[in-house]
């Protein structure tokens, strides 16, 4: 009895001395795996953004306003006229999805919907006037593709579609007033904190359709609470990183389109009114999260009119050309404010 007692107590020990657990600390050289490869002969490839670059939009909900302005019709005539805007202002909404994320290739769709309401005083005697008191809207769709060639270069492909005019339901703007551009860049990716590239654009930013090289430009500086975003001269602005959850930028935007004005009337030698209107944004930005990916964005500055002219159909005309303008006009400056709520990519 004794010696069985002793095989079991015996027994018992072996077993706890099995269930405790292996504390031994390896130190492994993580050098050898310096010049490893990707498994099958997998080829590398650069990603899209730089270290602590803003997050992508996915949805945004926000509000634009302008103070008031005064509105000058006819600067080319010997008795130009004027109203008052009293406010701009009006929603803006936007959606953008990844349709395929890999290594190799990255395609985005987005669609966009703006509208601007004029608050005027003494426009119901003009043409342009009344026109403008129908409001401006802008319906657009987007594909962008990022195209990594391998680990430093890349394509990035940019196209649009936007319905621009004084439409409203049910008086909706035919489809052939679809107004087409589009970015071509070819670039490097120097490292986590450089991405830069040159390129071409076909664009609408100086309110008419033109062709203008382009660089697009994304840097964080060694300490990562200074970057700068640009692609010029669209927009551009220097970054200021805060934290992880709070952005604070100061820059400018181009922001322009080209406009059909059904409501222009009486029409008289203009077949096909269009309003060639064009903005520079000098602001500031602050961007924080809210809670997890939703953030806020506010924005506060200065909206500099760079064109508001009348023309006649959709044409190119470049920066040289002297053919006149149907009307030209002129729009004070103002103040400006914009806020968006945003779901952000992670």
């Amino acid at each position: 009895m004794a010696k069985l007692s002793f095989i079991f107590a015996w027994l018992a020990t072996l077993a706890a001395q099995a269930q405790q657990p292996d504390t031994t600390v390896v130190d492994e050289d993580f050098s050898m795996y310096a010049d490893a490869e990707l498994a099958d002969g997998a080829k590398r490839f650069c990603t899209s953004k730089v270290f602590d670059q803003s997050p992508n939009k996915l949805i945004s909900v926000g509000y634009d306003f302008q103070s008031a302005a005064t509105f000058r019709v006819g600067i080319n005539t010997t008795t130009p006229d004027e109203f008052t805007v009293q406010s701009a202002s009006g929603p803006r909404l936007g959606a953008n999805f990844p349709v395929v994320s890999k290594t190799n290739v990255l395609i985005n769709a987005g669609i966009t919907y703006w509208e601007t309401h004029y608050q005027t005083s003494g426009a119901d005697a003009l043409p342009l006037g009344r026109a403008l008191q129908r409001g401006l809207r802008t319906t657009g769709i987007a594909l962008t593709v990022f195209k990594p060639l391998n680990e430093k270069n890349f394509f990035l492909i940019q196209g649009n579609a936007d319905l621009n005019g004084d439409y409203y339901l049910p008086d909706f703007q035919s489809l052939e007033y679809l107004r087409y551009s589009g970015t071509l860049v070819y670039g490097w990716k120097k490292h986590d904190r450089l991405l830069y590239g040159f390129g071409i654009s076909r664009t609408y930013r100086i309110g008419e359709p033109n062709y203008i090289p382009v660089m697009l430009y994304n840097y964080t500086f060694p300490s990562r609470k200074w970057g700068v975003e640009a692609v010029f001269p669209a927009r551009a602005n220097v970054r200021r990183t805060f934290n992880t959850r709070t952005l604070g930028f100061f820059g400018y935007e181009l922001e322009g389109q080209t406009y059909r004005l059904a409501g222009f009337e009486p029409r008289g030698m203009v077949q096909n009114p269009e309003l060639r209107r064009s903005e520079l944004r000098i602001r500031f930005t602050f961007e924080r999260s809210l809670k997890d990916f939703v953030w806020l964005s506010a924005q506060a500055g200065l909206r500099h009119n760079w064109s508001v002219n009348v023309d006649d159909g959709d044409f190119f005309r470049g920066f040289t050309s002297t053919q006149p303008f149907v009307l030209e006009n002129d729009l004070s400056n103002a103040l400006y404010f914009n806020v968006s709520i945003n779901l952000v990519s992670p």
